[in-house]
């Protein structure tokens, strides 16, 4: 785990904007009047079916963790890392490739969207590469963080269903049907496992530098005298 004030630091500010955008853009969803759901709490309730706020409420929580010392190298983080590193990392891709720009926004919302989209993830990966934590991604990681894409997907579509809503135009039923959504979903699914595997190689790789940095840091130790 990092140990670094630098590195606590920088997961702290990262936890800190995640947060801030989360807080506003529930701030600014309870303000608008109009739209699929006519109360506050309905509104607010919905943000959680959207990936993008599901991906910062994990970055907030393992950086959180990170920053204050409290995150472990086995049991459950190592799996909510990699979905948090690579969850956040596919919203900011996936929305400058295909939801930037279809919705004009102002003040609070436009300060929300900034934080959440371009903000937190550039903190988010860029802490990674730069600070770490090391050493926390295996195969087995890998394919227990594939359960948040598909988790989300599954819900999303069977509540779309019920309810004729969906969060995001690529994954709309309604409008496009089960065979261009699944192919959709396919793709980004297929990023996300590239992402996954991806964070698993450059894990790897870092570590061995690590490693090697702290062997060559090592002084010598002296040869034990002759006996005798």
């Amino acid at each position: 785990m990092p140990e670094s004030k630098i590195a606590r630091g920088w997961f702290a500010l990262t936890a800190l904007a995640a947060l801030t955008g989360l807080v506003t853009q529930v701030i600014a969803t309870s303000n608008v009047a109009e739209g699929r759901f006519a109360t506050a709490a309905g509104r607010v309730a919905n943000l959680l079916c959207f990936f993008t706020i599901d991906s910062n409420v994990l970055v907030t929580i393992t950086t959180a963790l990170l920053a204050l010392g409290l995150a472990r190298t086995t049991g459950l983080f190592p799996v909510l890392w990699l979905c948090a590193l690579v969850g956040i990392t596919v919203t900011g891709v996936v929305y400058q490739v295909a939801l930037a720009g279809l919705y004009e926004l102002h003040g609070l919302a436009l300060f929300a969207d900034t934080m959440l989209h371009k903000v937190s993830p550039i903190m988010c990966v860029l802490g990674w590469l730069l600070c770490g934590p090391r050493g926390l991604v295996r195969w087995s990681t890998v394919w227990w963080s594939l359960l948040y894409p598909l988790a989300w997907v599954t819900f999303t579509l069977i509540r779309g269903a019920i309810i004729d809503y969906y969060p995001y135009p690529f994954i709309d039923a309604t409008k496009l049907g089960y065979g261009r959504i699944t192919l959709n979903c396919a793709i980004i699914g297929l990023f996300f496992i590239a992402l996954a595997i991806g964070a698993l190689g450059l894990d790897r790789l870092f570590t061995r530098r690590a490693d090697a940095k702290a062997v060559a840091k090592t002084p010598a130790q002296p040869e034990a005298a002759d006996a005798g």
